[in-house]
């Protein structure tokens, strides 16, 4: 595969940023086996952000012939206070998660935080090295990254997590890291600091993050920051009924769907059709929507953009764009919840 098609196929969505893609390309002309990571906390049923769009991304790099790593940030969990701190239950769901990439990823590496800690020596002399870099007000400021604010109530360990999570990367020998666009802050750091301690600087990649299924939080035009506001209205494991969880079965997935937060004629900040433009797209050339024929009759769209275009007209109605997406995710889900069906681990998350 030639340069420019590996440089599309990391720009294929959910990807919405790249910094920078010029070095994207120089690593990819200069390095046959790029190593690529993404970091995620352990909590939680997995559900169509945490584990099929972020999977889709990790297929392109893939693809593209990228060593790809998932790092199960364990430690980063028990600090997050994820899973009531507790470590027999990280272990357990960690166990789950490995399970769930490698299966939807087949490729990808799986290294959990706790080996990689024992493994290499440097790790914590690293951690001081950057942390020399970073005032107290920065550390705080970074603080979304974990979903958090300095507003909140925090113990010292919390204050440690930006330059963990900056460590992970130096010690992962890294060329491109990839997270959601809630995690933009800490590669902007990276990219920041390690030219000054002459440390490889990874190229960072950002993806989509998608929406639950309620109506998005309106927040006052006060200047917040756009990463916090993002972050305020992604599909969360702790919603389950603003998401579709990865074990859903047909009827719990058309009944969220149904109830879902769908305007008619208003494709802004809607949650229907991010799935169709971002899950659906990626797995199928054709989206169909079944209708009956006084109502017009079946319509195919093969590019997401003539969709919208129909929906924003109002000649698609939200109940049938419903149905029909209903339809299409539990193909998607179908196999992944087979597969878990018999886990004993998920009966406590």
């Amino acid at each position: 595969m030639d340069v420019e098609s590996k440089i599309g196929l990391v720009l294929r969505e959910p990807t919405e940023e790249v910094v920078e893609i010029q070095e994207l390309r120089e690593i990819f002309q200069t390095n046959v086996k790029p190593r690529h990571y993404i970091g995620l906390e352990i909590s939680g049923k997995l559900h169509l952000g945490s584990l099929i769009l972020t999977g889709y991304k990790i297929n392109d790099f893939i693809e593209a012939g990228v060593n790809s790593n998932v790092f199960l940030a364990d430690w980063h969990t028990y600090i997050n206070n994820k899973l009531d701190s507790d470590w027999e239950k990280i272990i357990q769901v960690s166990k789950y998660y490995t399970e769930a990439f490698k299966f939807f990823c087949p490729g990808v590496n799986v290294i959990l935080g706790s080996n990689l800690y024992d493994s290499y020596d440097d790790y914590w002399k690293n951690f001081m090295v950057f942390s020399k870099h970073m005032t107290l007000s920065r550390t705080l400021r970074a603080l979304t990254i974990m979903g958090r604010s300095e507003k909140e109530k925090l113990d010292f360990s919390q204050l440690m997590y930006p330059s963990m999570q900056s460590a992970d990367i130096k010690a992962l020998d890294l060329d491109i890291v990839h997270a959601g666009m809630d995690q933009r802050k800490i590669h902007m750091l990276v990219r920041e600091i390690f030219p000054k301690l002459k440390w490889k600087v990874p190229v960072s990649v950002h993806h989509h993050l998608l929406p639950g299924l309620y109506e998005p939080t309106k927040f006052p035009d006060n200047g917040g920051d756009e990463e916090d506001v993002r972050l305020s209205s992604k599909m969360s494991k702790t919603n389950p009924q603003g998401g579709i969880l990865i074990h859903d079965d047909e009827i719990s997935i058309s009944n969220k769907i149904s109830k879902a937060y769908c305007p008619i004629g208003i494709s802004e900040n809607n949650p229907i059709l991010e799935i169709i433009r971002y899950i659906i797209f990626h797995n199928f050339s054709e989206f169909q929507i079944e209708r009956p024929t006084k109502y017009g009759g079946n319509i195919t769209y093969d590019k997401y953009i003539n969709l919208e275009k129909d929906y924003n007209q109002k000649k698609i109605h939200p109940k049938d764009l419903k149905d029909s997406v209903s339809i299409y995710l539990n193909r998607i889900i179908e196999p992944i919840r087979a597969h878990f069906s018999k886990w004993s681990v998920l009966d406590d998350l």
